[in-house]
């Protein structure tokens, strides 16, 4: 499984208006632009960060299937932990299981109003991961 992080505009200028379902953001000269598409190949979950001043990244909003939440406490991403030690680009990042599971755990630590529907979020990204296992064994069977 493939999970992607995605710029969704300046912390300061965006983050007290962000809802779900938002697929724009407000760049620092006020207009608004549109969230960049996923590549195709983001089949996991998908990140939107913020950047605070001092080019400090924050996830504020994930979203997996018809899953869509914006977190009540934001959480850095610490690019040598959450990222590999890659930077962040104006394109998506594409990030592994082991790097989006160590972001998870930090953001459940730090929202824990929210674990009830970040459970049900993992839950449901575990589940299509081992259907996607067992499918690939059969077929290697076959």
């Amino acid at each position: 499984m493939r999970h992607g992080y995605m710029y969704g505009g300046a912390f300061e200028t965006n983050h007290a208006t962000l809802r779900p379902g938002a697929t724009s953001f407000r760049a620092h000269d006020g207009q608004e632009h549109a969230l960049a598409p996923w590549p195709s190949d983001v089949d996991g979950l998908r990140v939107i960060y913020m950047e605070k001043a001092g080019k400090k990244f924050f996830a504020v909003r994930l979203l997996y299937e018809n899953y869509d939440l914006v977190l009540d406490c934001p959480v850095a991403i610490d690019p040598l932990r959450h990222m590999g030690g890659r930077r962040f680009s104006a394109a998506p990042t594409i990030v592994s299981d082991d790097l989006a599971s160590a972001l998870l755990d930090d953001i459940i630590r730090e929202n824990p109003g929210e674990q009830p529907e970040l459970a049900l979020m993992i839950n449901r990204v575990n589940q299509t991961r081992r259907a996607s296992r067992r499918r690939r064994g059969s077929s290697a069977n076959d």
